[in-house]
């Protein structure tokens, strides 16, 4: 790998359906919800990105149907199929999915991830999330979800078999002898006979190792397991924060955690999501805001708000305040959502209409309206004050909203010497300027073999 250049920020273009606004697919600005089934409409968003130099795309996705189908246009193809798609219209940009750890089984995740890594040419990423609703539970046959902890538990075991999967096949072991009739040495495709509280799996995996060798490991909690886990396993966080002190105080606190996990702070990059609403003025950029803040459904808004803090609104008055909460530590779903909800609402004093007003851009991360430079300045102030190392830029409409960020911001942030011109590098993990990790299984069997008898 190249000697590290000057620090420079990360940008993963978060893509969801008709745009982040929970109204924009009626926006007059927004491509036909139609489009929302359509591979096409996705390549063209993906190929936009790439235009811009972006390190990756990047799809959430639930295992429930978020809300009523009635008021908005949230859901639609599960994600690691579409990046499949995607990769074969584009050469460098990073694929990222959300897979659950809660809802799924580590050998098909692993081979999953494993295939699209193959099928990208090295540009996959996993976003591991345990999955926050009781929604979810009930479509596996839980009458409850599982407790915050115990899905924690449950997602570090998930992970480390996955990685003992992707390891269970050498770099080498593919020899490809035609004469002899040896496709791979035996030797070098290992069982990982893992038995552990959760999960207990043979191995190997039927898929050889990937170019990245793992994919991007990714996670998106905040809590206090969320962050610890992160410290443990991350390699990027998605975080949501509303404030550059509350973004400086996260970015120190995980940061500082790395140390016990004998990892360094470049290890780990920390990307804030922003929604960023764009025009060629602040006033016009305003504008838009209220056009989109206009078309919301306050029945809509007002039962996503029920959902984020776990208490039910229905029937509260729109324009009184919020009502009492419970403590977080009596969450089961999204806990750092839920305090960040709750402050930000107390912090401002805002009614439920306002609080839903304000949420209606990023469920909780950051809203920014105003031209292009201030933008930037946006940007380039979290980045070097200690609160990023880059962003989960969140276009509220599309395809328009990312259009501009690329057309109109990048350029900006480029011409300051804060984002790359070209990409230098061909993986996901050369995008962040990580290594490509060495095949565990491989190095143990190395170690032993190298002791006395």
């Amino acid at each position: 790998m190249p000697a590290p250049g000057p620090r420079r920020l990360h940008l993963n273009a978060f893509l969801m359906n008709a745009g982040h606004h929970d109204a924009a697919w009626r926006h007059p600005r927004t491509q036909p919800p139609e489009r929302l089934t359509d591979p096409r409409y996705f390549q063209h968003l993906a190929q936009t990105a790439e235009r811009g130099k972006l390190d990756s795309v990047f799809f959430a996705d639930g295992l429930a149907l978020r809300g009523k189908a009635e008021h908005n246009a949230l859901d639609g193809f599960e994600p690691l199929t579409l990046l499949a798609a995607l990769a074969t219209v584009t050469e460098r940009i990073g694929l990222i999915a959300t897979v659950s750890t809660t809802f799924n089984e580590p050998f098909h995740t692993a081979r999953r991830f494993a295939s699209l890594d193959h099928i990208s040419g090295g540009r996959a990423g996993w976003n591991i999330v345990t999955s926050a609703t009781v929604d979810e539970a009930r479509n596996f046959g839980h009458d409850e979800h599982l407790e915050h902890r115990l899905r924690y538990d449950r997602a570090r075991e998930f992970v480390e078999v996955a990685t003992k999967l992707w390891d269970s096949w050498e770099d080498d072991a593919v020899l490809l002898e035609r004469a002899r009739g040896i496709y791979a040495d035996a030797a070098k495709v290992r069982p990982i006979d893992h038995r552990g509280q959760h999960f207990a799996v043979q191995g190997p995996l039927n898929v050889q190792r990937s170019p990245q060798g793992h994919p991007l490991l990714v996670q998106a909690g905040s809590s206090e397991d969320g962050k610890e886990f992160a410290a443990r396993y991350a390699e990027a966080v998605f975080t949501a924060q509303q404030t550059l002190a509350d973004g400086q105080a996260f970015y120190k606190d995980v940061k500082n955690r790395l140390s016990r996990y004998g990892r360094s702070e470049d290890e780990l990059k920390i990307l804030p999501g922003i929604c960023p609403v764009i025009g060629a003025t602040e006033a016009e950029a305003r504008a838009l805001e209220q056009e989109l803040t206009g078309l919301q459904v306050p029945e809509y808004g007002l039962a996503q708000l029920s959902g984020m803090l776990g208490t039910d609104l229905t029937g509260l008055p729109l324009d009184g305040p919020l009502p009492a909460l419970p403590e977080e530590r009596d969450i089961n779903g999204n806990k750092s959502r839920f305090t960040l909800v709750a402050e930000l609402a107390r912090r401002d004093g805002l009614s439920l209409r306002e609080l839903i007003a304000r949420l209606g851009g990023g469920r909780g991360h950051r809203v920014f309206a105003g031209t292009p430079e201030q933008i930037a300045d946006q940007l380039e102030e979290w980045f070097t004050q200690g609160a990023a190392d880059g962003f989960n830029v969140m276009p509220p409409y599309l395809p328009g909203g990312l259009e501009d960020f690329v057309d109109h911001v990048v350029p900006i942030l480029q011409e300051r010497g804060l984002f790359r011109t070209e990409y230098s590098g061909r993986t996901l993990r050369e995008h962040y300027g990580l290594p490509r990790p060495a095949g565990r299984l491989a190095s143990a069997v190395t170690a032993t073999e190298g002791q006395p008898a």
